[in-house]
């Protein structure tokens, strides 16, 4: 049973890290330097949604809504284990028919609680993508900005660059424009698709 809570734990909390998202570092490629090469650019959105205050105030509320579906699920898990515990302290004084009753109605509801924590895991996973939707769709216009503003031809992604000068980074100027436009948004956990046995 513990190694149910701490796998859902550790979910929860994998689900809630959007500014936790590898951000790799570019100072090594810098020293590399070169010259930059006109019209190509760069954009790490990892690095966006991490720095912008959009992106910081998204990853606080996708955390504090994995701390409360844990502990929903925590007030039901304390209850399940003692049942468990108890029903094994008692099933050699039961009858073989008492044993198996209460052996499969606590399996249901052991069953029951990893359909719920599963549950809870993919509505917390799908929130994290519709947050991430929003902040990229409210920085596509500040994207497209920067891109035509530095007169780019072809837009990159930053995190998959090796080596290189980093003088067409956008990133930053992305995440500045960001942090003018919107610093915050709103959003609650988001329900199952319909037709998900539900």
């Amino acid at each position: 049973m513990n190694l149910h809570r701490s796998s859902f734990v550790a979910l929860l909390i994998a689900a809630a890290g959007l500014s936790a998202l590898p951000v790799s570092s570019v100072r090594a490629a810098d020293n590399l330097g070169g010259n930059a090469v006109p019209g190509v650019c760069l954009l790490s959105r990892e690095a966006v949604f991490a720095q912008a205050k959009v992106g910081q105030a998204a990853s606080q509320r996708l955390s504090q809504l994995a701390d409360q579906a844990s502990s929903q699920m925590e007030s039901q898990r304390k209850p399940l284990e003692a049942d468990i515990q108890s029903f094994q302290q008692t099933s050699p004084s039961l009858s073989e028919a008492q044993r198996k009753q209460q052996g499969a109605a606590l399996q249901q509801r052991m069953q029951a609680f990893q359909t719920q924590s599963g549950e809870i895991n993919q509505r917390i996973q799908l929130t994290r993508a519709k947050a991430m939707q929003t902040i990229g769709q409210e920085a596509e216009p500040i994207i497209a900005s920067s891109y035509t503003s530095h007169h780019c031809g072809l837009l990159l992604n930053r995190d998959a660059a090796l080596a290189g000068n980093m003088a067409n980074d956008l990133s930053g100027e992305v995440v500045q424009g960001l942090d003018r436009k919107i610093t915050t948004i709103s959003f609650n956990l988001e329900p199952l698709p319909s037709g998900n046995g539900k």
